[in-house]
């Protein structure tokens, strides 16, 4: 039998030592191997597998110094604070770093003890930061979300684009890139604009089975939003808005069902704002409402749900979002409402930008996609990783699945619409063509004369709504279209002339109540657990230990640690050191006090 090379044997012991994992997740073990071999590594890992990690730990077992590089202050300052938890020293230099802390980091750079350094790309830049780095022995530099380097991608950064020359003036270092979202041109991309060498390159698949996928159209939103809620009491979650005026009133609507629930926008005092993102990666239950736009940096593991309230921007943006969903591999919510009103919305945006042709053209294909995504009759994880290169069979775990989507002979209804389209010239959109064929007589109707059309009424025995999703999923299929030389005309494709003839089938999706695909991920997680109370007590004590160190509660113990100490029940430290997370300085840092609890609870 190969005898592990000495470095890979100490990242497995640091592995239980430190982090309190007893194993590897899929993936991380080979990225380890080819970054302690000296090579550069482009990784791309879908949120929760554990990304981090693979240039947390080679800092740990080299007992050199790697430079991270963040785009986000919150997610910096969070991963440095759950290292030093962990007995590992980490640091953040950022715009907020305070004086003393900026003379810890320059101590620790003189005397090598930092293992991980976390900064900002503006700041790392700067020709005075640069130059007092060079002298530091940065042994690695890891840049963590690289599919900012990409200009065709959701959430570009220009700064990125120099971060090769800070390689270059560090002599050629080591690098790493790791993503969750970067697709074949962008990952060409990242390669050629960030690497000084050929990377090794490693994909894993873009699956996240433990979150539960489900999109609705728009009818009272607000409302569809709380009843949702229902199943996450007690739970912590993000609420994504295309406003910051949205994100105030939802925030609003739910603490007044008694739901612990605050804004998040760039529009906010920085108090505010930074007081209410606190409140949420401390709090249990805590709700947070947030622009859509707005980077929230969220490194919380036990997020239990993602909420849209409006239709993201582009697909690869409806999965970085939905990806802090469930972190600590636990079930988790993704659920999505969407409108004719926030597509056309969206693909005005686009055409009314000054971007290039070849641009605009890009981030229609993206929308067009997510539109797809929303209106599938499939299952909606098939779609999705379909959409990113990835073959896969129907999950039976997304609401279409569940059977809260049905397929029914939608092919009348089609030529009715189709209709409505060609006797109004194509030049008026889904909300009057809806009323038409519902028979409603409003101001615009009557001005046209439209009231006067064979179409007019002849869907009566649907509501407007109704027949605004009808006319999204004619779109969605390739049944109307824009005009190529006329954005602001409908027409009818050839395909959907072939439905109107009666020359081909239509099958239209139907949403329908379905209460089982109403599932709680709360009782999903906590199934098995025979101690509520227990639970319930350790996360008290989580807590309690958190505000007075003022840090994140998982920052202490992550849900998953919790539930497994509530499940084993452990009466030594032995015991206790066996559980998920539970590494060697939290041992001895927490040990005795949670398991006071457990005993309390045991003898009760």
């Amino acid at each position: 039998m190969t005898q592990e090379p000495p470095q890979m044997a100490k990242a497995r012991a640091s592995l239980a030592s430190v982090y309190g994992f007893s194993a590897f997740r899929p993936g991380q073990e080979e990225i380890l191997a080819a970054m302690l071999d000296g090579k550069d590594v482009l990784a791309v890992m879908p949120t929760g597998s554990g990304k981090s990690l693979c240039f947390q730990l080679p800092a740990i077992v080299r007992e050199r110094l790697t430079l991270v590089v963040s785009p986000l202050i919150a997610l910096m300052r969070g991963q440095a604070a759950q290292l030093r938890e962990l007995g590992v020293e980490a640091a953040s230099l950022n715009s907020s770093t305070e004086v003393e802390e900026r003379q810890r980091i320059a101590r620790s750079l003189r005397d090598r003890s930092l293992r991980l350094l976390y900064i900002a790309p503006e700041r790392l830049l700067r020709a005075d930061v640069l130059a007092s780095l060079r002298d530091a022995s940065i042994h690695c530099l890891a840049i963590d979300e690289a599919h900012c380097v990409s200009q065709w991608g959701h959430d570009f950064r220009p700064e990125y684009l120099r971060l090769r020359e800070v390689v270059e003036a560090l002599g050629g270092v080591q690098t790493v890139a790791v993503t969750a979202t970067a697709d074949g041109p962008t990952r060409s991309e990242i390669v050629a604009k960030l690497f000084v060498r050929k990377p090794q390159i490693y994909v894993r698949s873009f699956d996240r089975p433990n979150l539960f996928l489900a999109m609705r159209p728009k009818s009272n939103a607000t409302r569809q939003l709380i009843d949702r809620l229902d199943a996450h009491r007690g739970e912590s979650g993000v609420v994504y808005c295309a406003s910051r005026r949205r994100t105030e009133e939802l925030a609003e609507e739910f603490a007044r069902i008694g739901r612990r629930a605050l804004p998040y926008h760039a529009g906010l005092e920085h108090s505010v704002r930074a007081a209410n993102h606190d409140a949420f990666l401390r709090e249990d239950g805590c709700v947070i409402c947030a622009t859509i736009a707005f980077g929230m940096g969220i490194d919380k593991p036990d997020v239990r749900f993602v909420f849209h309230a409006d239709m993201p921007s582009s697909i690869e943006a409806y999965y970085q979002e939905i990806g802090r969903a469930g972190r600590d591999g636990l079930p988790a919510e993704a659920f999505t409402l969407y409108s004719a009103g926030d597509m056309e919305l969206r693909r005005r945006q686009i055409f009314e930008s000054g971007a290039t042709d070849e641009r605009k053209r890009v981030e229609m294909a993206k929308l067009e996609d997510l539109v797809a995504l929303c209106e599938t009759a499939r299952c909606r994880r098939q779609t999705l990783l379909g959409m990113f290169g990835e073959q896969s069979g129907p999950c039976g775990h997304c609401d279409v699945c569940q059977g809260a989507v049905r397929l029914i002979d939608g092919r009348i209804d089609a030529q009715k619409a189709l209709s409505a389209v060609l006797r109004t010239s194509g030049r008026f959109f889904f909300g009057h063509l809806a009323n038409i064929l519902a028979g409603k007589t409003t101001a615009a109707v009557e001005r046209y004369g439209h009231n006067q059309l064979k179409t007019f009424g002849v869907g009566k025995d649907r509501t407007p709504a109704d027949w605004r999703g009808v006319l999204r999923q004619l779109q969605s299929a390739k049944l109307i279209d824009r005009d190529e030389d006329d954005r602001d005309r409908l027409i009818v494709t050839e395909e959907g002339r072939r439905v109107l003839r009666g020359e081909a089938p239509f099958a239209l999706r139907e949403d329908v109540v379905n209460a089982k695909a109403r599932r709680s991920t709360r009782a999903a997680v906590e199934s098995h657990d025979d101690d509520a109370l227990l639970l319930a007590a350790l996360k008290a004590l989580r807590g309690a230990i958190a505000v007075a160190q003022k840090q994140p509660a998982y920052v202490i113990f992550p849900d998953r640690t919790l539930i497994e100490m509530a499940k084993a029940r452990p009466a030594e430290l032995d015991e206790l050191s066996g559980l998920h997370g539970v590494g060697a300085v939290k041992l001895q840092k927490y040990g005795a006090a949670f398991l006071a609890v457990v005993r309390d609870h045991s003898h009760a």
